[in-house]
Parts: structure tokens; sequence; C-alpha cells
């Protein structure tokens, strides 16, 4: 792996397979064989109505959003409530996660990147969409598209701050290159305000968009004073 310095921006990539051409320009990339089969069988089942197109999108914004990023959601407020399993994580992500259960394909080789006050980190797959399925479910589709795969890496501040994620310039944010091999899961900030939640709860408030990178989870909202009657 090696980095790059961008105006205090570190790019690192893991050259487990070949970006030559991923730093073109920000157009749609043409979608692989496979994905343009299964989006034809899609359309040929809802021509013939075995499938409710509006049932299919909830079932894929289940895994998209909710189902799948529930595990690395738990495996964030594990490490967050238990400073043992934070550094078994850091050391080992493949088997601390495993330690939870969640193990399978497209997160065999895992990493895991501590966000710090100084340090953030953020995740891209500059050549296609490498995603650690087994902790973050389906790739949101903004994570596959070549705008966001070439910009992460050529303006990481600015695509932070259009998630709404604006980091001081005292923050060094680095980049991380996913490859077939390799995936990453961000471990985020514990926000302030949470000291006593239990893990349930602490899961709750992880993001995808936190464990991908590309936001921070910001302090609960402080509960209001009772009024005095």
């Amino acid at each position: 792996m090696t980095g790059h310095d961008h105006d205090h921006d570190d790019h690192h990539h893991d050259h487990g397979h070949d970006h030559s051409h991923a730093h073109g320009d920000a157009h749609t990339a043409p979608p692989s064989p496979m994905a343009a089969r299964v989006k034809a069988i899609e359309a040929l089942a809802v021509a013939k109505g075995l499938v409710d197109p509006a049932t299919l999108d909830l079932i894929i914004d289940t895994y998209e959003t909710r189902v799948g990023p529930r595990n690395g959601a738990r495996v964030v407020a594990r490490a967050w409530t238990d400073p043992a399993y934070k550094a078994r994580l850091l050391a080992d992500a493949t088997a601390a996660i495993a330690e939870l259960g969640y193990t399978g394909r497209q997160g065999e080789d895992m990493v895991a990147l501590e966000n710090t006050a100084q340090v953030h980190n953020m995740v891209v797959c500059t050549l296609c969409s490498c995603y650690p399925w087994t902790v973050l479910g389906l790739p949101p589709v903004w994570y596959k598209s070549a705008p966001y795969r070439s910009r992460a890496v050529l303006d990481p501040r600015g695509v932070l701050a259009e998630f709404g994620c604006t980091l001081g310039d005292d923050v060094e944010v680095r980049v991380w290159d996913s490859t077939a091999e390799l995936r990453y899961l961000v471990l985020p900030e514990r926000p302030a305000g949470t000291d006593g939640w239990t893990e349930d709860r602490l899961a709750g408030i992880v993001t995808r968009d936190a464990m991908i990178g590309v936001s921070r989870i910001a302090p609960p909202a402080a509960t209001p004073a009772m009024a005095e009657g």
C-alpha cells in the first residue's frame, strides 16, 4: 500500500487490482455484463407481472440501508463499549467481526480504520464497487458511480462537504481504495453525549455512511429541560 500526499490529504492505494482507468471523466460507467443481465431479468419479471416494482424497491432498500448496515453498527457499538474488542478489531478486523457472527463473501479480508479528532478516513473503490457486504449490506448507488470513484481521490474534502461533513484544515483526510482482496470498515468517532448508553442504543445511531467515512455521527440532541409547573 502506498500513500500520496495531496494537500494534507493521503490517498492510500492497495494494488490488488489494476486502477489504471479509474480516474477518467465523471460520466457514468457502463454496467457490467452481470449487472445488465440482472436488469434485463428484472425488467422481464416486471413486464410479466411476476414482480411488483414497488415491492422490489422496498426489498432492495431494506438490504441496502437497514439489514446490512445493522451488522456493521453492531461491530462499531461493541468497539465503542469494549476496549478489548476495539483493540482486536483494529489488529485483525476479519477475526473480530467474525466473533459477532458476521462472515461470508465480500468480507473475508477486512481492515478497520479508526476516525479520530486528528484523522478522518473514507473509503472508495476506484476500479468498480468492491464493498464489505458482510457488514454494510448492498453498496449504495453513489458509491458505485464514476463521479464518486474519481472525486473521492482527487477532491476528498469537496466530496465530504457535499455529504455535509466539513472538516477543519487540521484534520488529515485519508482515502482508502478497496480491492477484491481487501475491504475496509470505518470506525467512526463516538459522539459526545453518549456516555452510559447501552450497546443497543449506540448501534441505533451508527449509519452506513459513517462506516464508509463520508459522514460523521452527530451528538444526540439535548433533551429539553422539563418545565416547572
